[in-house]
């Protein structure tokens, strides 16, 4: 048997092909229609908890005896509380507006053809993701509402939770009359199943990646479906020589403590060398909070006396994204050179610079090259549902077609409709 007739019967492939039949009708559906199938996911996630939580459970366990990190563990966790979070944030999305043939730009020409660039599906999106079950209810919904068919694919750590919501979802779709086929997964068939989808250009028209950086980096080097690269956030807060100490210390432990498993967590905290109450109070507060630092020796002379649990801080440790209670820590003489650190390590999700100088801040918002630069506040807020869009697809940190938190306006792309009367060239 050949290659070509191999792969002709590959299962990966006629799923593909099933996704691509299930988005022709899916894209002419109407936002009332949708909003059904939608209501019918989130009713199907709250009557669903009890048995939810009970196979997610089964992941956690098996999770942990094979050595699973605790932040992967964390993100993997399922409670009442993160199954209603996740039922609201897909009534959200039905609050907003549908983007499907949303008109861009149109215009008359003077030859009296008529122009009008509208918003219209990509058609079908892979998504590859690791222990994240949340992922598996976003997408689908924002898939769903931009009127696009999704393969999901959310590794072996949650299995069992996400052969549950997809059966949630699945069932909630076809309660309402929409195409199953909308939602499909590849989980059965490994990480085999997932280097093929990436294979599949043609019949996928995009593939997103979702997780560290070994993860999204195969992706990206193996994918010959077009590729929107995601996630790794090696996110920086930097204290300037004016900021309030009160507020510094608020939004760095805030940043780094509120949840230090996901991207959008600070991983390295940058202080000038005239912020030293600032410095000394923030530190002094993340060692409370149980965070490991790793200092350079002029943060170190800010330490509380007594302090354990740090490390001096090395080359590797600003490379790091440690999804974890460690930070990175060093002082700076000046706005430029923390500016010059962040560009040397950032990943280009989010940097953040706390500050009472609006010349400063300015400074930091034109030179500091990220998906999203904040002034006087917490990194924590780069999130799709933070931003009003209901979920996300994943945090975009590239430069084409989306950056950023992506919504359902980023699972679009355009088309022109052009008008005429009988016109010729």
């Amino acid at each position: 048997m050949t290659a070509d007739i191999a792969r002709e019967d590959s299962e990966i492939l006629k799923i593909s092909r099933r996704a691509r039949e299930a988005s022709r009708p899916l894209g002419r559906l109407d936002r009332r229609h949708k909003d059904r199938a939608l209501a019918a996911i989130a009713a199907g996630l709250r009557d669903s908890k009890v048995s939810l939580i009970k196979a997610n459970k089964q992941d956690i366990t098996r999770g942990r005896d094979s050595g699973l990190s605790a932040a992967l563990q964390d993100r993997l966790r399922l409670t009442e509380d993160r199954i209603e979070s996740l039922a609201r944030a897909v009534e959200e999305i039905i609050g907003l507006d549908d983007p499907v043939g949303r008109v861009i730009q149109g215009r008359t020409l003077p030859n009296g053809l008529r122009l009008s660039q509208v918003a219209v599906p990509l058609g079908v999106i892979g998504v590859i993701y690791e222990a994240r079950p949340n992922v598996t209810v976003d997408i689908a919904a924002l898939a769903l509402k931009s009127g696009n068919a999704v393969i999901l694919r959310g590794g072996s750590a949650a299995l069992t939770t996400n052969e549950m919501l997809l059966s949630i979802i699945r069932e909630a779709l076809r309660s309402v009359g929409v195409p199953v086929n909308a939602v499909q997964t590849i989980d059965p068939f490994g990480r085999e199943g997932a280097t093929e989808l990436m294979t599949t250009r043609g019949s996928v028209d995009v593939l997103i990646p979702r997780g560290g950086r070994e993860l999204i980096q195969h992706v990206v080097n193996n994918s010959k479906v077009p590729v929107i690269e995601t996630g790794e956030g090696n996110v920086h807060v930097f204290v300037d020589a004016t900021a309030d100490p009160q507020m510094a210390k608020d939004i760095v432990v805030n940043a780094k403590t509120h949840r230090p498993s996901v991207c959008n967590a600070a991983e390295t905290l940058l202080l000038h060398v005239q912020a030293e109450r600032a410095g000394r109070e923030t530190l002094a507060a993340l060692v409370r909070g149980g965070v490991v630092l790793h200092l350079d020796p002029r943060a170190a002379e800010w330490m509380p006396e007594g302090s354990a649990a740090t490390e001096v801080v090395t080359d590797e440790h600003h490379r790091t994204e440690f999804l974890d209670l460690q930070m990175s820590v060093a002082v700076v003489d000046t706005i430029d050179e923390a500016i010059s650190h962040i560009r040397r390590y950032s990943t280009g999700h989010t940097e953040a610079i706390v500050t009472d100088s609006a010349s400063a801040a300015e400074q930091f918002i034109a030179e500091v090259d990220a998906a999203a630069v904040i002034v006087n506040a917490s990194t924590r807020f780069t999130d799709g549902g933070e931003f009003g869009l209901g979920a996300e697809v994943g945090i975009s940190t590239q430069k084409t077609h989306a950056r950023g938190p992506m919504g359902m306006g980023e699972l679009t792309t355009t088309k022109w409709i052009v008008r005429g009367d009988g016109q010729v060239r």
